[in-house]
């Protein structure tokens, strides 16, 4: 899994099995890989608002297919040297909204790369059926979410903090619901490499070290993607660096680095915390980069306080960090049975879509491989 923060690749590898009406996953190991910085500033130099070729689009495809490749064999060898397939999300390098409809999603990856370094099929392309459907293609991991969270007798949501925000909530007799909420990740990683020249802000100290300024927030908040009712879905074609630059033109007066990122921090936490009230959550269990930011950890437990609880999926055996590479490996467990992998009541499609394009190497599915015919012959 590739996020919208185009950092790295998150690889993880899992064996399923299914008992009754429970999926049982057994967590084999996983591991984090990061893009070299050449290949950052190729992905970056080809996201919206910037413009691009077709070459340019060609060749990072075929880049990007060969880091997913090594990424997969490392994911063989956590799984002990053999699996049965790889699902390989590829890296979004554009979600095509119009008038609050999803109308097409782009992942660059090229899968035939991945299945012929390590001789296994290949599901990709994995949000493209929910669009068809009418859905956003976006958020799919409320599918984990809604199998390992347990409303009980109150509403729970599940949050990753990667460079968008995203939410699932599991209430007692309601559909699942879950959406993307705003930025976590992606504006203040802009401002860090902006004002710091650095990728991140690490640990948010600087954010800590910052004030947050009041009149550049309310020039944030008033984004009018946070009052749009779900389903909804976002990601760097709003939120990017050129956004943060018009939001700080609008002022008419220089902000300290720190200061814009602390109220970036603010920024993330507030509305994040408004959706989880908003759904009158009494927990919160959260994954993704932003949880390894102390700093933005402690506002969302500070605003969720005497409301709801912060926790981590570590505690419920998941590791925060792998999550969503988890996430997208039971989606192909559900595709590889023909089963849905999108949530109509999260997405908006008009049905629950089995999720996914294969790329084989080989027979599919184990079948046998028949004798090569030699010759073809028309019936009339």
């Amino acid at each position: 899994m590739s996020g919208t923060s185009y950092d790295g690749v998150d690889v993880a590898a899992g064996e399923f099995a299914l008992d009754g009406d429970t999926l049982r996953l057994r967590p084999l190991g996983h591991r984090e890989l990061a893009y070299p910085d050449d290949l950052r500033a190729e992905i970056g130099a080809l996201l919206p608002p910037a413009a691009t070729t077709i070459e340019a689009v060609c060749k990072l495809d075929n880049r990007l297919g060969d880091v997913f490749a090594e990424a997969a064999a490392v994911g063989v060898e956590l799984a002990g040297g053999t699996a049965d397939a790889v699902v390989s999300h590829g890296q979004t390098v554009f979600h095509w909204v119009e008038g609050g409809r999803a109308r097409g999603t782009l992942q660059l990856g090229a899968p035939a790369r991945v299945a012929a370094r390590v001789g296994v099929p290949v599901l990709h392309d994995l949000r493209s059926a929910d669009v068809a459907a009418g859905g956003q293609g976006a958020p799919l991991v409320p599918a984990f979410d809604a199998l390992l969270l347990d409303a009980g007798t109150s509403p729970r949501a599940a949050l990753n903090l990667g460079g968008i925000a995203n939410l699932t909530v599991v209430a007692p007799g309601a559909p699942v619901l879950g959406y993307d909420v705003g930025p976590a990740n992606a504006l203040l990683d802009a401002a860090a490499r902006r004002f710091l020249d650095r990728p991140c802000d690490v640990d948010g100290a600087r954010a800590a070290a910052g004030r947050v300024h009041e009149v550049l927030l309310a020039r944030l908040l008033a984004e009018p993607y946070y009052a749009a009712p779900p389903p909804k879905s976002t990601g760097k074609e709003l939120f990017h660096a050129g956004y943060l630059d018009a939001a700080l033109a609008d002022l008419g007066e220089p902000v300290a680095a720190d200061d814009v990122l602390a109220t970036l921090t603010e920024l993330t936490a507030r509305t994040v915390a408004d959706a989880c009230d908003r759904h009158r959550v009494t927990e919160v269990v959260a994954a993704g980069g932003g949880v390894r930011n102390p700093t933005l950890r402690a506002r969302l437990a500070a605003l969720g306080a005497g409301r709801w609880r912060l926790r981590v999926t570590d505690e419920l055996g998941v590791p925060a960090q792998a999550k969503e590479a988890y996430a997208f490996a039971l989606l192909g467990w559900l595709s590889w049975h023909g089963l849905p992998g999108a949530v109509p009541s999260v997405t908006g499609a008009s049905r629950a879509a089995v999720l996914g394009s294969w790329t084989p190497a080989g027979p599919p599915f184990g079948a046998p491989t028949p004798t090569p015919p030699r010759r073809l012959v028309v019936a009339s």
